[in-house]
């Protein structure tokens, strides 16, 4: 399981370090794809077949295909060199903005990439009632 949050850059050619704390569950090879609300998803293999099994699923429906198109169109294999970096083709990291700051975020079954801006803009948690609220509503309680 992912979780944690951490900072740090891409360099000129568009390769990252992987945060140490994520490289043991991430693997050796694992998948990039474009994600939603404007990062990068990153998935383990096994997760990543989890995923590609239900994309498999679903109908043949207009809406159903530009879903599958989505993710599967950019999705890149990834390997990590002995540093530990991976290279971001240029498609995924103009669609996610990574130019210089980033930041890594752990999220159950996968990390997503952020460019550093977006994700403090994007991710406001000052408001602890409403984040509450959506808690109760998918029945989670504490």
């Amino acid at each position: 399981m992912f979780m944690g949050e951490f900072n740090h850059s891409i360099d000129a050619k568009g390769r990252i370090i992987i945060p140490s704390k994520f490289r043991d569950d991430l693997g050796e090879d694992f998948v990039i794809t474009l994600g939603l609300d404007g990062c990068l998803f990153v998935y383990p293999n096994k997760e990543w077949q989890i995923f590609v099994e239900k994309l498999m699923t679903l109908p043949g429906t207009k809406e159903a295909r530009k879903l599958q198109r989505y993710f599967m169109a950019g999705a890149a294999a990834c390997e990590t060199d002995k540093q530990g970096r991976i290279l971001i083709p240029a498609k995924l990291r103009e669609s996610a903005s990574l130019d210089k700051d980033i930041v890594f975020v752990g999220v159950l079954n996968k990390i997503e990439i952020w460019n550093k801006e977006r994700w403090e803009s994007n991710n406001d948690y000052d408001d602890v009632d409403a984040i509450a609220e959506h808690m109760s509503e998918y029945g989670i309680s504490f």
